[in-house]
C-alpha cells in the first residue's frame, strides 16, 4: 500500500521546484525575438554614444550607462533603497551623517541570462530586484544567453547587465520595452 501512495507523489528530496521560476521569467527573450532586442538595444546604445560626443574610450562609456557583471549589478541594487508598494522608501530617511558617500545609482532594468551555469550564480537577482521594484528581463539563446548579452557591452560573456537610470535614449527605449 505504501508503495503506490509514494508513486502518485513524487518526493521532492530536498531539491526546489523549478515552478516558482516560471513567473518570474515571464518577462523571457529568446530565439528570434531575442535577436531583434539586441539589434535594437544596441541601436540605442550607438545613437546615445553619438549623441553624448563624449571623448571618453567606448568601455569606460559603456560602463557609466550600464552596470556589467553580477557581481556588479548585486552592489548596485544593494546599495538601492528598498522600495515599498507605494513606490517610497522603505528606509527611514537618514540623520546629518559625516559619512560621505558617492551620489547613487540607480537601475532601470536587469538583463539576466537564465540560461547561465551554474544557476545559484544568478539565483539571489531576482529578489533582490524585486525588492528594489528594478524589472528584470531574461534573456536565453541554446546555453549561450550570456555570450549574447557579452556582445552588448564588447565583452565576451556576461550573466547580467543592469541599465543606469541617467535619462537618456536608452532608458527611453528600456521604458517602451518594460511597458
Amino acid at each position: 500500500m505504501l508503495s503506490t501512495t509514494s508513486a502518485k507523489t513524487p518526493k521532492n528530496h530536498g531539491h526546489k521546484s523549478k515552478s516558482n521560476i516560471a513567473p518570474v521569467e515571464n518577462n523571457c527573450y529568446d530565439g528570434e525575438r531575442l535577436t531583434n532586442l539586441l539589434q535594437l538595444i544596441q541601436r540605442e546604445i550607438k545613437s546615445a554614444r553619438q549623441l553624448d560626443r563624449s571623448s571618453l574610450p567606448e568601455k569606460i562609456w559603456l560602463k557609466q550607462q550600464f552596470s556589467i557583471g553580477v557581481n556588479d549589478v548585486t552592489r548596485v541594487l544593494e546599495r538601492m533603497k528598498p522600495r515599498t508598494e507605494f513606490g517610497r522608501s522603505a528606509q527611514p530617511l537618514p540623520s546629518i551623517s559625516t559619512n560621505h558617500k558617492a551620489p547613487s545609482v540607480k537601475l532601470q532594468a536587469v538583463l539576466v541570462a537564465s540560461d547561465c551555469n551554474p544557476r545559484w550564480l544568478t539565483k539571489h537577482l531576482p529578489n533582490l530586484a524585486s525588492s528594489r521594484k528594478v524589472p528584470l528581463i531574461f534573456v536565453r539563446y541554446n546555453k549561450e544567453g550570456s555570450l549574447r548579452l557579452g556582445e552588448l557591452v564588447k565583452l565576451k560573456t556576461t550573466i547580467a547587465i543592469g541599465v543606469k537610470d541617467r535619462g537618456n535614449n536608452i532608458n527611453k527605449f528600456f521604458e517602451d520595452i518594460l511597458r
